[in-house]
């Protein structure tokens, strides 16, 4: 027994320097991982501007020229930029907002022809515009309800052709038929490409289907985007089935999918029919209907502007920071009671488009251009089933070199324990097993950071520097480096096109947000002292055998209020004011890329006081230990996949960079009033 554990510390004592060397391995071969991440987010920079022609036709119903409108707002459209317009499964509804039919109801059309109904028959009565129409339409009308079983007959008034179809007009009326052929035809002749919205409504049938595909083919289609829960093909029943028969017959014609970003919840059977396309996926933003009233609103001018400004901002973000290819535009009319008119945002669209400052100008100028959204190519290397192992190695000791600031004894075990767990993990579930990996050294990385800072003044090394100023920007420098290892790993696990496509989550983020806080404030009170196991535990019954004061209350109470706001501001939920909002606004146009304010103007800054501080007074460590939120943060900059990395990694720049800066600033603050005090307490003392 003695023996067995004289060979365990003989083993244990020098694992730690190996560990390092591990991790070092591991960072060095996972950075061509990480250039593959980078050349397949840069392969796809064509962006398309979506106009929804439903709703152009919405706006059209309530003028007086109504086709005029239509026909002048596409001219605006074109010119403006936007190159595409979506289309839907057309109803009868849609069908007589184009004028391309009327519909009555049984009484209606008695009315009309002046004859006495039948009054136990509610159909629908359906009247041709024109022969050009009635040639196009009435075979897809006829075929649509055939389909249904639903009867129809000849019916014709005045010379006008019509139907008669034996449903009534409100539930015929929304009943899906294929998409207007005239509709395609005229955005085609016009330049427009077309993006088609396709729903799960109507029976999944693959002759049809491969018919109805093939045709929007033929009119140019490239890309569908889901209309509902459900895409084409999801049923109760067989649904791998058909949703692989969907998958070939997307294949077949050269037609790929666009996935909407933020939905409340994931389109059933979307992630499969993306795989199965091999990814032939963009992502979409949607300037929803509801965000285009705020444009319609009663404002002055200056306040229009601004909002139009903010538009504007907001769609360059989107395309520069989250890898939007397409952007899908709605629009409603409004009435407005202030200005005694019915309104409609387009004229703010095209504004917000092409204006001063506008989005498409901003665009281009930073490398995309406009055209039919592409899928990224995606890039693969031979080198990352060699990566995988050491990717493995480093992973695991970086979690152990972290565990080692508070148990050393234990690293040996520790390290076989993580190996066999990751191992029996991916055996489990390899996506599992990226994310569990990727998360815990996203969490080790600046946990470790932070330690070795607080460990370098416990120790008295930051005593024996002689500048405090060169001692403090190099254990910046230092501590963001450490951080930086969780960066590579975190990549370099998670580099698969479903993570830029948000067609997977990195989970467990929020976690990343608290546990280096937690980690590095138990390692400060209770491990950073170089002290036995007994004193420790000495120290942790202090504490809880404490009386509590009126003060400890107030603490407490603030540094939750403090852990509430700072989850507050956390994540895509995130709540900040309007002054912050500009404040951002200002940054994003003036920098192109934010930094964010909780590293440039709160932990660095403090971090590097604390560090400057530390050289003579042991217990600004306590700043030092603020600078823990700047650290993960730098780490979980880059779990936002779907953000290019060379945003991230300005982004985290810019923040070291001003928050050095400001760090500076705060030193000199410091000593002018420090020098200053020791002018005056000896005047003040006569």
């Amino acid at each position: 027994m003695d023996n067995l554990a004289q060979w365990y510390q003989t083993w244990n004592k020098p694992l730690k320097n190996l560990l390092w060397w591990l991790v070092i391995i591991g960072m060095v071969v996972s950075l061509p991982l990480a250039y593959t991440r980078h050349q397949t987010e840069t392969s796809a920079n064509q962006v398309e501007f979506v106009f929804d022609y439903r709703d152009l036709l919405d706006i059209s119903d309530i003028q007086t020229n109504p086709q005029t409108f239509v026909t002048e707002q596409l001219k605006n459209m074109k010119a403006a930029g936007i190159s595409s317009m979506a289309v839907y499964e057309s109803t009868l509804a849609e069908l007589k907002e184009s004028r391309r039919i009327e519909v009555y109801n049984s009484r209606d059309a008695a009315a009309l022809t002046q004859t006495l109904g039948d009054p136990n028959e509610n159909f629908t009565y359906v009247l041709f515009a024109d022969s050009a129409a009635k040639q196009k339409l009435e075979p897809l009308i006829q075929k649509t309800f055939a389909d249904l079983k639903v009867g129809t007959k000849p019916w014709s008034f005045k010379n006008r052709n019509g139907l008669i179809i034996q449903m009534s007009m409100d539930d015929a009326s929304i009943k899906g038929m294929d998409p207007d052929p005239m509709t395609l035809q005229m955005l085609k002749d016009q330049g427009f490409q077309i993006v088609v919205r396709l729903s799960n409504r109507r029976p999944f049938v693959t002759n049809e289907m491969d018919r109805l595909l093939k045709q929007l083919h033929d009119f140019g289609v490239k890309r569908i985007i889901v209309d509902g829960n459900e895409v084409p093909g999801y049923t109760e029943e067989n649904t791998e089935i058909n949703l692989n028969k969907m998958a070939d017959l997307l294949n077949k014609n050269g037609i790929g999918l666009a996935a909407i970003e933020l939905l409340k919840e994931p389109q059933k059977g979307f992630s499969t029919l993306a795989k199965q396309t091999n990814y032939n996926v963009v992502r979409l933003h949607s300037f929803t209907e509801k965000d285009g009233e705020k444009l319609t609103e009663p404002l002055k001018k200056s306040e229009l502007q601004d909002r139009i400004q903010g538009v504007a901002d907001r769609l360059v973000l989107a395309v520069k920071d989250r890898n939007i290819r397409m952007v899908f535009l709605n629009a409603k009319p409004v009435k407005s009671l202030d200005k005694g008119k019915l309104v409609d945002p387009l004229a703010a669209y095209y504004e917000s488009l092409q204006g001063k400052d506008g989005a498409i100008p901003r665009i281009q100028e930073v490398g995309f251009t406009l055209g039919q959204a592409k899928p990224f190519d995606v890039q693969t290397t031979g080198w990352q089933k060699i990566a995988r192992i050491f990717m493995l190695l480093g992973g695991v000791s970086l979690i152990v070199l972290m565990a080692s600031f508070f148990i050393p004894e234990a690293v040996l075990l520790l390290f076989v324990l993580g190996m066999l767990g990751f191992v029996a993990l991916h055996t489990l579930s390899a996506n599992l097993y990226a994310q569990g990996l990727a998360l815990s050294t996203a969490i080790s990385a600046p946990s470790i950071a932070i330690m070795l800072a607080i460990r370098s003044v416990r120790s008295g090394a930051a005593a024996k520097w002689k500048s405090g100023l060169a001692y403090a920007l190099w254990t910046l420098v230092k501590t963001s480096a450490i951080s930086l290892i969780g960066v590579v790993y975190e990549v370099a696990l998670l580099n698969h096109v479903t993570y830029l496509l948000v067609l997977q989550q990195f989970r467990g983020v929020g976690v990343l947000h608290l546990f280096p806080i937690a980690i590095a404030g138990v390692y400060l009170l209770f491990f950073s002292e170089n002290n036995t196991y007994r004193d420790k535990i000495t120290n942790v019954r202090r504490i809880l055998s404490s009386f509590i004061s009126v003060l400890w209350i107030v603490v407490a109470g603030v540094a939750l209020a403090a852990v509430f706001y700072y989850l507050s501001r956390t994540g895509n939920e995130g709540q900040a004011s309007t002054v912050e909002k500009l404040f951002r606004s200002f940054l994003e146009n003036t920098l192109g890329v934010r930094p964010r304010t909780k590293e440039f103007l709160v932990a660095h800054p403090l971090f590097l006081l604390g560090a400057y501080l530390s050289v003579r007074y042991r217990h600004a460590v306590y700043l030092i230990f603020i600078g823990v939120i700047g650290q993960l943060s730098i780490v979980d900059t880059f779990a936002h996949l779907h953000t290019p990395l060379h945003i991230s990694l300005i982004r985290i720049s810019y923040g070291l960079v001003f928050g050095a800066l400001i760090g500076l600033v705060l030193i000199a603050a410091w000593e002018i009033i420090i020098r200053s005090w020791k002018r005056w307490v000896p005047q003040l003392s006569k």
